[in-house]
Order: C-alpha cells, then structure tokens, then sequence
C-alpha cells in the first residue's frame, strides 16, 4: 500500500512537509497545495518556496496544479519536470466556491468536452507523467460515468478518486458504493480518497478492496500527524512525540514568517483538527481558538498537553 498526504491549502505548505517528514516519515507522496499558473509563466515568490527543489530536498513531493488554460498547464508542468520533479498532479477535485465558480477544480467537471479537449492537449504536450485529483462530479454521482470515460482515453499516471461530488463539499458521507465499479472500470491506477481517520477505517477498506495499491490522507493526518506510520505499523501517536512536533512546527512557522502572531494563526489550522486527539478538549479548545496574543494561545496549548488525556484514536468533531 502506498500512503499519499493530501493537498491541504494553509495546511501541508513545505515547512509542514519538512517537519512532519522528520518526525513520522513514511509518506510516500506529499501533495502541495495547488498552485496556478499565471498566463504570463512566471512562479511567484511564494510559489517558489513550495516548489524549488532545494526547499523539498529529501521529500518524495508531487507538485498540484489549478487551472483550465492547457498551454499554462503546460508551462507549469514542464518547468516542474525541469526541476526534477518525476510527476505533477492535476487538480479536478477542489469544491471550494471560489475555485468552482471559475471552472476550475471539480468545477471543470462541469464542462466535458472542454475538459476533453484539455486532457488531450496536456497529455500531448506534458515531459512527464501527469497524474490527476477528482470528484465524482458536481451534484451527482452518477455524472462520473462519462468523466470517467474521458480519463481513460488519456495515460493518467494515478487517478486519485475522492468520493464525493462538489456539492457535498465535506458534509455528505463518502460514496462508498461507487468504489467498486470504479475499480473495474478504471484503466488507471486508482488511488482512494475520502475520510481515512482512523486505522481502522483503513483495516475496513482494504478487507473489502484487497487489491487497493494506494490511499490519499488528508484530514485524519491533521488530527494524528503518525497516522500513516500506524498504518506501517509503528507506533501510536505518544504525548512527547506530539509536542515536540508541535513545538518544531510553531518555532518553524515563527522564523519563517518572522512573526509569532502569523505562526499562531496557521496553528490554529491544524488545531482544527488536532484538538479531536484530546479527552475534554472543548474545556481549553475555545481559548485556543479565541485567542489573540501568541502568549494566550501558548498558554492554552500548555495545558491542553499537560492537563488533557491523549485519545487511543480520533474522535472526528469536524
């Protein structure tokens, strides 16, 4: 089984990557937050700083791109093969309005022949392997039948599959059902995405696809950064470890940003999730949350760590 980390935007940036790479390695792929590429093809600062090889040395990184324009595709993905990079992942799967509303994401699934039209061109043009992130659809499940045909005219290194469809943004349960014939019927590698929180979820999903070679992480890893080296069979998340990953990541963030107020706020992204690895974690999670001043939030991560239980798993609030 090969454990892919999710693209997570404000979430799995390349300090992340780094620090989470140094305490729980194992990740076979980490996905970065999709980046879009402008029509006058240039990278910009920060888009650098996630993908410039120097920042990702030693991380098996997979590079994510937004857009609908082929030729910016094209440009983006071919200076990423450039660089040393041995795939670039299209993103068809992000259902944010922002996103959607321009057709981009899962929003170009709205539009087939014009999707059609862009495989076929970007799989022409492309130095490398392209692999690509999809929903079902847009409103319902079953649109993805004739999306699926579209992706198997085309040599998609791996289809990472999450089962839903914009419209149930992250609220609707995971369309289970759809996975089976989409395994049949995919003539691609098929890679599984949606609600992985727990070990067992895994443990369920592999008894039922015994043949499954790989699952994209995203949330559950939020919540339990050793998730993935469980799976391995490693150890279960310990309190120490916990907070020496947190403290690295809060310390990094702060340098890099030169601000501790900044490095408390992306924190708080992660204690978003985080927080469900803690009996009672409501007693401090609302001065975490409210907290203003860097000194206020590290006072509330204190005695989360010192005073809260540490769950045996994830109990998902989110």
């Amino acid at each position: 089984m090969r454990y892919c980390v999710a693209p997570l935007e404000g979430l799995t940036g390349v300090i992340f990557r780094r620090i989470h790479h140094r305490f729980f390695p194992g990740a076979d792929k980490y996905y970065t937050p999709f980046l879009s590429p402008s029509r006058d093809h240039v990278f910009t600062r920060r888009e650098k700083r996630e993908i410039l090889p120097e920042y990702n040395e030693g991380l098996p990184v997979v590079p994510q791109l937004l857009t609908r324009r082929a030729e910016d595709f094209l440009w983006a993905a071919n200076r990423l093969f450039e660089m040393g990079y041995p795939e670039v992942n299209l993103n068809l799967g992000c259902p944010s309005g922002t996103v959607t509303a321009k057709g981009k994401g899962s929003g170009f699934l709205a539009f087939p022949e014009e999707l059609d039209a862009f495989l076929a061109e970007i799989f022409a043009g492309a130095q490398g392997p392209v692999s690509i992130k999809t929903r079902l659809g847009i409103r319902d499940p079953e649109e993805f039948w004739p999306i699926l045909e579209c992706y198997n005219r085309y040599p998609v290194y791996e289809l990472t599959v999450h089962l839903r469809v914009q419209k149930d943004m992250y609220r609707h349960p995971v369309r289970g059902e759809y996975l089976a014939p989409i395994l049949a019927q995919s003539r691609n590698p098929v890679c599984y995405n949606g609600d992985l929180i727990r070990p067992g979820d895994l443990s369920a999903l592999t008894n039922s696809f015994p043949g499954l070679e790989a699952v994209m992480i995203g949330r559950g890893l939020m919540a339990d950064p050793a998730l993935i080296s469980v799976l391995q069979g490693g150890k279960p998340l310990e309190r120490a470890t916990l907070r020496a990953f947190h403290d690295a990541l809060y310390e990094a963030y702060a340098q890099a940003f030169d601000s501790r107020r900044n490095a408390m706020l992306r924190m708080k992204e992660l204690w978003f999730y985080l927080i469900h690895r803690f009996e009672g974690a409501e007693r401090y999670g609302k001065q975490l949350r409210k907290a203003s001043d860097p000194r206020d939030f590290e006072a509330a991560v204190e005695r989360i760590f010192t005073e809260l239980p540490l769950r045996p798993e994830t109990v998902p609030g989110w």
